[in-house]
C-alpha cells in the first residue's frame, strides 16, 4: 500500500507541475501526462513510426503490379482489383477492433500481435500463384494496419511531455509517409526484380519491426483492465463496414443503381444503426459512442474524413497524369518508376513537416495545427491546377498537399486524446483512423466517377479528359477547405479547475479515478 500511495502521490504531483508550466498550453498538458511514470526516449518513437510506415506500405505494395496481376494470378482484371480491395476492407474492420483490444490487453501486446499477420500475409503472397491465396495473404496484411493507431495511443503512456506533440505527429503521419515512399520503392523492385521479391522484402521488414517492438517498446499496463471485449459489437461493426465499403468501392463496377450495390448500402445502414443501438446499451462497448459524440471528438472525426477524401484525390490524379501518353495533350509519358520518383518528395515532405506540426501544437494547440494543415492541402490543390503540365509542377503541388496532410494527421490524435480517458485512447484513435480510411474510400469512388464520366478518345482508347482531372482536383481542394471550416468550429477544452489536494495515505485509487485525473 505504501508503494501504491507513493506512486499515486508522484502522479498527482507531476500532473500539478505540468498544469503550472506557463509556456505550455493547458490543453496539451492535460492530454500528455504519461501513465505509470514511464519515460522513454527517441528510439521508441522511431520504432513506432517504422511500424506505422511498414503497415501503411502494404497498401501500395501491389500498385506497380496491377497491370500484370491478371497474368500472374491467371484471373480477370476485375477479379485482380480485389487484391487491393480486400486489404482496405480488412483494415477498416480490424483497426477499431485492435484499438479496443489494445486498451484491454496492452498496446505493446497488440502491436506484436499485429506484426504476426504482416509477416504471415507477406509470406503467403510471396508463395502465391493464384487469386485465392493472394487474397488471403493481402487480407492478413490488412490486419496489420492497426499498428498506426496503437502506436499513437501508446505515445501518451511512454513519451515525455516535451516531446509528445512531435512524436504523435510523426507516428500519425506514418500512414501517409508509408504510402508516399512505398510506391516508388515497390515500383523499383517490380521493375528490376521478380514480383515475389516485393513480398519477401515486406516479410523481412515486418519481422524486423516485430523484433524491434519486442526489444525497444516498453510494456505498459492496460488502461481498461478488467473490462470485457464487446464481441457482438465487433461483429456488427465489421459486417456494417464491409457492406458499406463494398458498395462504395465496387459501385462503379457493379453499377450504382444495381441491386447488389443498393442492397449492400441498405444493409450497411440497417446493420450500423443496430450496432449503434447496441453500443449505447452495452456496459463495455467496443466504441463509446457517447464519447465519440462529444463535439470535440465528433468534429475532429468529420474533419478527418474530409482530409482523407482530399488527400486521396491527389493520389489518384497525379500518377495518371504522369503516366498518360503525351499524345493525349496533357499526359506526361512517365514510366511507373519515374512517376513514383516524382511522387516520392510528397512522402519526404510529411517526414519534414510532422515535427514542425508538433511544435505548432505545443505553441498554439492541435486545433490550429489541423486548420493550418487543411488550408495547406487546399493551397496545394491550387498549385496543381496551375502547374498541371509539367512533372516538376505536379511534384511541387503534391509535396504541398502532402505537407498539409502531415500537419493535419499529426493534430487529429492530439485532439482526440485530449477529449477521451486513458482507457479509451487506442479505441478512439482506431475510430479516427477508420474515419480517414472511409474518407479515402469515398474519395476514390467519387473521383473514379468523375474520371469515368468525363472522357476523351486517344489512339482508339477511351481515357479521362483533362477537364476530368481538373474537376477532381477542384473537388479535392473544396473538401480541404470544408475540412478547415469544420476544424475551426472544434470547441476548446473547458478551463481546468484548481488542482485537488493530494489524497491522504491509504486512500484507494480506482482505475476510473486515475483516468479522470489524467484527462480532466
Amino acid at each position: 500500500m505504501c508503494a501504491i500511495h507513493k506512486a499515486c502521490t508522484m502522479h498527482i504531483a507531476h500532473a500539478a507541475a505540468v498544469r503550472s508550466r506557463p509556456h505550455r498550453s493547458q490543453e496539451h498538458a492535460q492530454m500528455s501526462v504519461p501513465r505509470n511514470g514511464v519515460r522513454q526516449g527517441r528510439p521508441v518513437v522511431m520504432v513506432l513510426a517504422l511500424a506505422g510506415v511498414t503497415a501503411a506500405t502494404m497498401q501500395t505494395l501491389v500498385t506497380p503490379l496491377l497491370a500484370d496481376l491478371p497474368r500472374i494470378l491467371d484471373t480477370t482484371p476485375a477479379n485482380a482489383t480485389w487484391v487491393i480491395t480486400v486489404t482496405l476492407l480488412v483494415a477498416a474492420v480490424c483497426v477499431p477492433i485492435t484499438g479496443r483490444l489494445g486498451d484491454l490487453l496492452g498496446k505493446r501486446t497488440m502491436l506484436l500481435v499485429c506484426s504476426v499477420p504482416l509477416v504471415a500475409g507477406s509470406v503467403v503472397c510471396a508463395l502465391s500463384s493464384g487469386l485465392a491465396p493472394m487474397l488471403v495473404g493481402r487480407g492478413l496484411q490488412g490486419v496489420g494496419m492497426g499498428m498506426v493507431p496503437l502506436g499513437v495511443a501508446l505515445l501518451r503512456d511512454v513519451v515525455p511531455v516535451e516531446r509528445l506533440s512531435s512524436s504523435i505527429a510523426l507516428v500519425s503521419a506514418s500512414m501517409g509517409i508509408g504510402g508516399g515512399l512505398g510506391l516508388p520503392l515497390a515500383a523499383a523492385v517490380a521493375q528490376y526484380a521478380h514480383w515475389r521479391a516485393l513480398f519477401w522484402g515486406s516479410a523481412a521488414l515486418a519481422l524486423a519491426v516485430a523484433v524491434l517492438l519486442w526489444l525497444v517498446v516498453p510494456a505498459v499496463p492496460p488502461a481498461a483492465r478488467g473490462q470485457r471485449f464487446d464481441l457482438l459489437g465487433a461483429l456488427g461493426l465489421g459486417a456494417g463496414l464491409v457492406a458499406l465499403l463494398l458498395a462504395v468501392s465496387k459501385g462503379a463496377d457493379w453499377g450504382w443503381a444495381s441491386a447488389t450495390t443498393l442492397g449492400l448500402a441498405a444493409g450497411a445502414v440497417v446493420v450500423l444503426l443496430g450496432w449503434g443501438v447496441w453500443e449505447l446499451r452495452t456496459r463495455h462497448p467496443l466504441i463509446d459512442l457517447r464519447t465519440t459524440a462529444r463535439p470535440r471528438v465528433l468534429l475532429t472525426n468529420i474533419a478527418s474524413l474530409l482530409v482523407g477524401f482530399a488527400m486521396y484525390a491527389s493520389m489518384l490524379v497525379v500518377p495518371q497524369l504522369l503516366q498518360f501518353p503525351e499524345s493525349t495533350g496533357f499526359g506526361l509519358g512517365q514510366s511507373m518508376l519515374a512517376a513514383g520518383l516524382w511522387m516520392a518528395p510528397g512522402g519526404l515532405m510529411m517526414m519534414v513537416v510532422s515535427p514542425l506540426g508538433g511544435r505548432l501544437t505545443d505553441a498554439r494547440g492541435p486545433k490550429l495545427t489541423l486548420v493550418c494543415g487543411a488550408l495547406v492541402v487546399a493551397s496545394g490543390y491550387g498549385l496543381l491546377q496551375a502547374l498541371l503540365g509539367t512533372p516538376w509542377g505536379l511534384m511541387i503541388g503534391l509535396a504541398v498537399v502532402s505537407g498539409g496532410v502531415g500537419l493535419a494527421y499529426g493534430a487529429m490524435p492530439a485532439l482526440v486524446m485530449s477529449a477521451v480517458p486513458p482507457g479509451e485512447t487506442a479505441a478512439a484513435n482506431g475510430f479516427n483512423t477508420l474515419m480517414r480510411s472511409l474518407g479515402t474510400s469515398v474519395g476514390a469512388a467519387v473521383v473514379g466517377v468523375v474520371l469515368g464520366q468525363m472522357t476523351v478518345t486517344s489512339g482508339g482508347v477511351t481515357l479521362p479528359s483533362e477537364a476530368a482531372f481538373r474537376t477532381a482536383l477542384l473537388i479535392g481542394g473544396a473538401l480541404a477547405l470544408l475540412s478547415a471550416l469544420v476544424a475551426a468550429t472544434i470547441p476548446g477544452r473547458r478551463p481546468d479547475p484548481s488542482p485537488s489536494p493530494a489524497p491522504e495515505a491509504g486512500t484507494p485509487h480506482s482505475e476510473d479515478a486515475t483516468a479522470r485525473t489524467s484527462v480532466r
